[in-house]
């Protein structure tokens, strides 16, 4: 199940790509099939659980909800500026941000270990953002150290929205939690499509079929079921599985999009992996 999981997580910077939907349309969809989906099974076996919710519970859930929001659509964004790989790479950096997070706001012990990843993990980040001004070498990308600053700042808002939900998580079930997030989430993004004046509905119906591929795909057999799974397998093994993400994006881009990563991004990549491993003790 967790390989199947990577699997579907890994296409989800391919579709992405495929679609020439405004980026923070694509990410309302996404969102919206995704819960929708899994609101029947949530109310069907957890009814109860959305009753026992305390005000403080609700507020932890809108920020959880609010901080995907803003990662959906930093993230969404920064695949149209640059590389497949160098994006799918540096969002994972929010293990980093997440670990950071955790020390000064749940007084949890910072190790060597987790500093070290940390400084891996920024180098690995320069090498792909920067190679081009410090190298000569061109990084592919319309413009790649815009789209990197991107994806940084989705892997920020992936790290808030597991800080808020994480004693939140602890008290809900699965499907009522994510149910309950994604909700709030795709209020935010429908309130940001609707501020920046985007369409909603004007597209073509193969553009409603990725949109649907996403929440299928993604959203349902990837993120959901990586939580599943996380009742059954240590968080180390998770943890450490999507590691893969990245290099499996990085091989569907480059086999359905003809996008062959330089070596300075492969190499900043295997930096960032690094990092990430020893930050999450993996």
């Amino acid at each position: 199940m967790i390989a199947l999981a990577v699997l579907a997580v890994s296409t989800s910077a391919i579709l992405v790509r495929y679609s020439s939907a405004p980026s923070l349309v694509v990410a309302l969809y996404r969102v919206l099939f995704t819960t929708v989906l899994l609101i029947p099974f949530a109310v069907r076996r957890h009814r109860g659980a959305f009753r026992r919710l305390s005000g403080p519970d609700w507020v932890a859930a809108s920020a959880a909800g609010v901080a995907l929001a803003l990662h959906f659509a930093s993230w969404f964004e920064s695949l149209a500026w640059t590389s497949v790989a160098a994006s799918v790479t540096i969002v994972q950096a929010q293990v980093l941000f997440v670990a950071a997070g955790a020390a000064v706001f749940l007084s949890e012990r910072v190790t060597r270990g987790t500093v070290l990843g940390v400084v891996f993990a920024l180098c690995g980040i320069a090498v792909m953002s920067l190679g081009d001004a410090v190298t000569g070498v061109a990084v592919t990308g319309r413009a790649p150290l815009y789209g990197n600053a991107l994806a940084l700042a989705a892997a920020v808002c992936m790290a808030g929205y597991l800080l808020a939900g994480r004693s939140l998580r602890q008290r809900v079930p699965l499907l009522p939690y994510v149910v309950l997030v994604y909700s709030v989430c795709v209020v935010v993004l429908l309130a940001l499509v609707t501020a920046t004046g985007t369409p909603l509905v004007d597209y073509p119906p193969h553009e409603w079929l990725l949109f649907l591929a996403m929440a299928v795909g993604p959203g349902v057999f990837g993120h959901t079921v990586l939580n599943w799974a996380l009742a059954h397998v240590d968080s180390s093994v998770v943890s450490v599985s999507l590691l893969a993400e990245p290099i499996g994006s990085t091989a569907l881009a480059f086999v359905l999009l003809g996008e062959v990563p330089t070596e300075l991004t492969v190499a900043g990549g295997v930096v960032v992996l690094v990092g990430i491993a020893l930050t999450s003790g993996t």
